[in-house]
Parts: C-alpha cells; sequence; structure tokens
C-alpha cells in the first residue's frame, strides 16, 4: 500500500485514543497526514496513547461521541476530507454488564458522527469500523460474507450490528447522490498488537500473566477466531478510505480478516505465544460454568476486499505474534514505545 495518498490529507477520528485508534493515528502522522482525534480519555490504564506520546504529535481533543454539539463543533473547526468512526465499548463482557452504556456509545455514537458528516461538505470518505460479531453467528465451518444476515447476539455485538443498520440508513437516505460522501462500514478479526492493555483480551492478559509470573489462564480454548495483527486490518480501512475517495462507486460493507490458515483456537493462539515467548511459558484452561455466551466458531470472507480493493493479509498468526513478542521485549529493553511501534509500521507498509 502507497501511503503517500495521505500526506497532506485532512483526517479525522473518533476513538483515537484507544489501541487501535493509536496505531491509526502513528500511520497517519508518519505518512504527513493533518490528524484531528476525538476521543474519551485513555481508556486504559496503562495507555498506549499516553506512552507513543501521540497527544503532541496531532491535534488530539477530548469528546463524548455522545455529545452531539462536542462533536459537531469538532468537525466542523477540522474541516476533514476523510473519517474514520472508531469509538466504540468494545469489549464483549463489559456490554454485559454496562448494556445501555455499550447501546449509547455504539448506536447513538454512531448517529451522531453521520449527522455531523451530512453537514460538513469537506468530507469526502466515512469508514465506520465494527466487528466481525455483527453476523448472526450460525457455527458455520466456512467464512460470513458482507451480505449475510446481521443480529449479533451479546450487547456488544448487536449494538455493532445495529451501527451497522443505522449507516445503511443514512447511506441510502442522505448520501446516495454521486456527489455525497463515500459510506462504508469495515468489519475485522479479533486484533492484536502490541500495547493493547484493555481487559479480558487474550493476548494482554498472556502478557499479564508472564509479567507477574503466573502461568496464562485460557477460558474459552477451543473457541475459534479470526485472530489478526492489528496493521491488517488498518490497512484495510485505510485502502477502503483511499479507493471509495477517488471513486464513490466502490463504497459498501467489507470484511478484513486473515486467511483460512491463520483462524485459530484461542488455545492455539496461547500455544504460538507461549512458543515464541519462550522462558519456560506456558497456560492452562479453565474454562468457566455459566459464563457469558460467546460464539464458538466464527470465520470472515475477505474475497470482497480483495477484489474490489486489492487488499490481502500481509502477516500471518505465526508473524503476528512474532511481532507483538518483538514489541513488549523492546519496551522491556529500554526502547520507546513511539518507537518500537512505528518500526513495525515501517516494516509493514515498506
Amino acid at each position: 500500500m502507497d501511503l503517500t495518498f495521505y500526506k497532506n490529507k485532512r483526517v479525522f477520528i473518533t476513538g483515537h485514543t484507544g489501541f487501535k485508534g493509536t496505531w491509526l493515528s502513528r500511520i497517519l502522522i508518519n505518512a504527513g497526514a493533518d490528524v484531528t482525534g476525538y476521543s474519551l480519555s485513555y481508556p486504559t490504564n496503562p495507555s498506549l496513547f499516553e506512552k507513543t506520546n501521540t497527544k503532541n504529535e496531532m491535534h488530539s481533543i477530548t469528546g463524548d461521541v455522545c455529545n452531539y454539539t462536542g462533536l459537531l463543533n469538532a468537525i466542523r473547526e477540522s474541516e476533514p476530507e476523510i473519517v474514520f468512526h472508531l469509538a466504540a465499548q468494545p469489549i464483549v463482557r463489559e456490554s454485559y454488564k454496562n448494556p445501555v452504556e455499550t447501546y449509547k456509545v455504539n448506536v447513538l455514537g454512531t448517529v451522531h458522527i453521520l449527522e455531523a458528516v451530512r453537514t460538513v461538505r469537506s468530507i469526502k470518505s466515512f469508514v465506520n469500523v465494527t466487528t466481525d460479531k455483527v453476523y448472526l453467528n450460525r457455527e458455520w465451518l466456512w467464512g460470513y460474507r458482507e451480505n449475510e444476515e446481521l443480529c449479533g447476539f451479546d450487547p456488544y455485538s448487536n449494538s455493532k450490528s445495529c451501527s451497522e443498520l443505522v449507516t445503511y440508513s443514512y447511506k441510502n437516505s442522505f448520501f446516495n447522490d454521486f456527489n455525497s460522501p463515500a459510506i462504508s462500514t469495515a468489519r475485522s478479526g479479533n486484533v492484536i498488537g502490541g500495547g493493547d492493555y484493555a481487559l479480558d483480551r487474550i493476548i494482554p492478559d498472556c502478557i499479564k500473566a508472564i509479567e507477574n509470573g503466573n502461568e496464562i489462564i485460557i477460558r474459552n480454548p477451543f473457541s475459534t477466531r479470526p485472530y489478526q495483527h492489528v496493521l491488517e486490518c488498518l490497512s484495510g480501512y485505510l485502502i477502503l478510505a483511499e479507493k471509495q475517495y477517488k471513486e464513490k462507486t466502490l463504497e459498501g460493507s467489507y470484511n478484513f480478516g486473515p486467511d483460512e490458515n491463520s483462524c485459530v483456537t484461542t488455545g492455539e493462539l496461547a500455544t504460538l505465544f507461549c512458543k515464541y515467548w519462550g522462558d519456560g511459558a506456558k497456560w492452562k484452561n479453565i474454562s468457566e460454568e455459566n459464563a457469558p455466551h460467546e460464539a464458538n466458531f466464527l470465520k470472515l470472507d475477505c474475497s470482497k476486499a480483495k477484489k474490489n480493493l486489492g487488499w490481502f493479509p500481509k502477516w500471518d498468526i505465526h508473524n503476528a505474534v512474532r511481532k507483538i513478542i518483538e514489541w513488549e521485549k523492546a519496551v522491556k529493553k529500554g526502547v520507546s514505545e513511539a518507537k518500537i511501534t512505528d518500526k513495525q509500521i515501517m516494516e509493514y507498509f515498506g
């Protein structure tokens, strides 16, 4: 992918202080884009956004997507050409604890950003980032395609299905003119990468256990997920935003997930992590009784993105895990989080 397209482009990102938001911000900063972010304060402690000092390299605005006036003013002031909507409550288990807040952020936040997009004339390309979990999961052995039925099971997944429907309605109601912004949704797999400090995620849990000298605990070792390095899906979002910016007919919904050989169970991912980490790392299964429902089998069919956008996965699951461990061990040796993050961005994009 040639990132020169983004040089001097004005880009607006919601949720820029999160894990994916920080990686995306740094990609765009390195590409020479004029980046504005709008997000709540750091969602985790520690925070990758804070540790990389990304705040000082872009225009960072603290705000809530549920506050429409604040969001609209921020977009009007920055006059972006491209908007990436990442702000969300992204954790399945948290959605069971706080379903109202999850629906509020993930659904109303989508309404607010789309309403703002239709009032700011500078915008030409909008990408709403949802999830692979938007589909009605039938536990099929094959990957879901973009035209499959939407109906996430848990509050998080279902709220993201609703976000997809909101986007579909706005696109047909307000953005169907040829000169209106191109509107798309991006559905990516389970994202992993260095600097993820979120709760209830497999890789952060592995690292925390090792740091504390404990055995890694895996609660759903037999669940198959489309795990992928964070740079894989972000490259998809960037290609999609660029392609539809140039050709509106390419707008739509797109899956960005790993190839078949990189769809592994959670237990297999933990085994790979222990293998590449070394130092006697190991994990154990503590499957929980009466645990909140999560899908056992989930894959994505990414044929549409490959055909229409020319996007293809670059790092398989082995490379993804190795890059995470490289990132973590570099930081432990005193390399700055910003330096190792930018190094891996350069390696990925070339």
